[in-house]
């Protein structure tokens, strides 16, 4: 387990009331302060809060499966509880230090608790924008940091394109996926790839990821990718994608065997407590996650619900790591590729993150 790890902060609230956050939003707020200054006290918050997250090999799921070696990322213990930190802190830094005075994102939770905490420390206004069907959990959360909700009509994917609208219209910054601003957040997924392998000291064999977008799985393969341009591991993983039952465009280019992600039928897609987080019927970053996973002969695969609950169930018992149950669909598609054809002795890493509330 990464010894540096840091608990499990799932209110976000209490954070902001830390004695550096304080400081640190003081000095980014204040525009009479040299803008490197401002960008110094961010980015301390950032590096000290932010990634380095808890790496662990799961022994109890290796003689359970059958497989060895399989090490988790636990990326839960970021401070809003999700990986969505990396690119919410990235992309913050980069609005600051580009004299952006606001930042806006659509989410359905996750995504807008973590940008409004960075935001708030860098002293940015923050706009988040909702589907106004959804109901999450997290609301009060955001709202408790100071950011600006707004609601609009349809699907998540209509309240990217108005938050990107708003953006657009107010010269603010957008945060959001498949923007202008992409490369920050894949830069920022990156980081993952790094940290494993700084443990590993060598790529693993395979990386399984959870998809809704695909940034994340898109960001880790541009990681290793570097990695491996500069010498630094002896291959590249393949990496495998999971998700929702018959409810991603990435995984249904695979299955199909498409060269780009399809666009879904949204009123096909049924929504549930437990897949809305990979839920998508046009992924925004889908042909890059497609284009890692077809270049590194990587899989996909899908889960139910009653899946993803058993496996959430089940690395609390066995492995005490209280995951968003979501986040287990690209262990689960690990799992079943290794199920078909056993995987010869080599080391398998499945990103997983913490619990949305």
């Amino acid at each position: 387990m990464n010894g540096n790890a840091r608990p499990l902060l799932a209110e976000a609230g209490p954070l902001t009331r830390e004695p550096m956050f304080d400081e640190a939003r003081a000095i980014c707020s204040d525009l009479s302060v040299p803008l490197l200054s401002r960008l110094d006290a961010f980015e301390d918050v950032f590096e000290s809060l932010v990634g380095d997250s808890i790496f662990t090999r799961a022994r109890n799921l290796e003689r359970k499966f059958g497989l060895r070696q399989l090490w988790l990322k636990f990326e839960g213990d970021n401070p809003t509880g999700t990986q969505k930190d990396r690119i919410a802190f990235a992309q913050v830094g980069d609005a600051l230090r580009r004299g952006y005075g606001t930042v806006t994102v659509a989410t359905c939770g996750n995504y807008g608790v973590a940008v409004g905490l960075a935001a708030s420390i860098a002293g940015l206004e923050c706009v988040v924008v909702i589907p106004e069907g959804y109901h999450t959990r997290r609301l009060g959360e955001i709202e408790a940091l100071g950011a600006r909700v707004v609601r609009c009509p349809g699907t998540y994917e209509d309240a990217v394109e108005h938050s990107s609208g708003l953006a657009e219209a107010g010269e603010w910054y957008d945060a959001n996926p498949g923007s202008a601003n992409e490369l920050v957040q894949l830069k920022a997924y990156s980081e993952i790839a790094s940290e494993i392998y700084d443990q590993l000291r060598d790529a693993p064999a395979l990386v399984a990821c959870p998809v809704s977008n695909g940034t994340t799985l898109a960001g880790v393969h541009r990681g290793f990718a570097s990695l491996h341009r500069r010498g630094k591991t002896s291959k590249i993983p393949r990496m495998v994608a999971g998700s929702a039952w018959r409810k991603n465009p990435i995984i249904t280019a695979v299955r199909l065997g498409l060269d780009r992600c399809p666009t879904l039928t949204p009123e096909a897609l049924r929504e549930t407590v437990v897949n809305e987080p990979l839920i998508n019927w046009r992924s925004l970053d889908g042909d890059a996650a497609l284009h890692a996973i077809r270049s590194t002969n990587g899989h996909a695969g899908d889960a139910s619900d009653r899946r993803m609950k058993e496996m959430a169930k089940l690395l609390r018992e066995q492995q005490a790591l209280h995951v968003l149950p979501a986040s287990t669909a690209g262990l689960i598609a690990l799992l079943d590729l290794h199920a078909a054809t056993p995987l010869p002795g080599d080391r398998y890493v499945a990103v997983l993150t913490g619990r949305s509330s």
